[in-house]
């Protein structure tokens, strides 16, 4: 995995993920990679319940097996291909591209992709972004709802269990001064 879209700790998580398959389970990567072409499976989630079924590997490494095994056409590997497929409505990449840059604002950022969302980290996530249907973009921050009125408890997200708050912006001008220092305070705390 390119060590540029990852955080340190990030890289230290695959890498111990990658170490640990041997002790805990027997089976180097390449064993395990060699077993991932044997499943008669073809889509990834159907793929991740015959590992836990058949061989009791359950979802991060077995994710990390087939993404070994057989790639991904959207993976951490490729984060332009996971951000086009994701900001493909003008007016939420508008807003996107406003969040971007006050994200990326104070400096030591490491912008990602993943399926549903974009985040931002420094050492550990601070904020995120998802795409909301008419247009509009919900941030996520690793602040506490309390830390302005305009922040809310999030709902059913599918982010870091860091992030404690999160907003609708639905323009780019949204993207103020008082997002600036919300997104600049959640920075500081990573």
């Amino acid at each position: 995995m390119p060590q540029a879209n990852v955080t340190e700790r990030q890289a230290k998580y695959f890498a111990s993920m990658r170490a640990s398959l041997v002790r805990d389970t027997g089976k180097t990567l390449e064993q395990w990679v060699a077993i991932a072409r044997t499943c008669p499976e073809g889509g990834h989630r159907a793929r991740l319940k015959w590992f836990k079924d058949n061989h009791g590997l359950l979802q991060n490494r077995a994710s990390h097996v087939l993404s070994e095994a057989f790639g991904s056409a959207m993976s951490w590997h490729e984060p332009g291909k996971l951000s086009e497929a994701l900001w493909t409505d003008p007016a939420s990449t508008a807003i996107y591209a406003a969040v971007d840059r006050a994200a990326q604002a104070p400096g030591e950022v490491i912008q990602t992709a993943r399926k549903s969302y974009a985040a931002w980290s420094r050492k550990v996530q601070f904020a995120a972004a998802r795409p909301v249907k008419g247009g509009k973009l919900m941030l996520g921050l690793a602040l506490t709802a309390d830390a302005r009125p305009r922040l809310q408890a999030p709902k059913n997200e599918s982010w870091s269990e860091r992030l404690k708050s999160r907003t609708l912006l639905t323009a780019p001008a949204d993207v103020d001064a008082e997002i600036e220092a919300l997104l600049k305070a959640a920075w500081e705390r990573s």
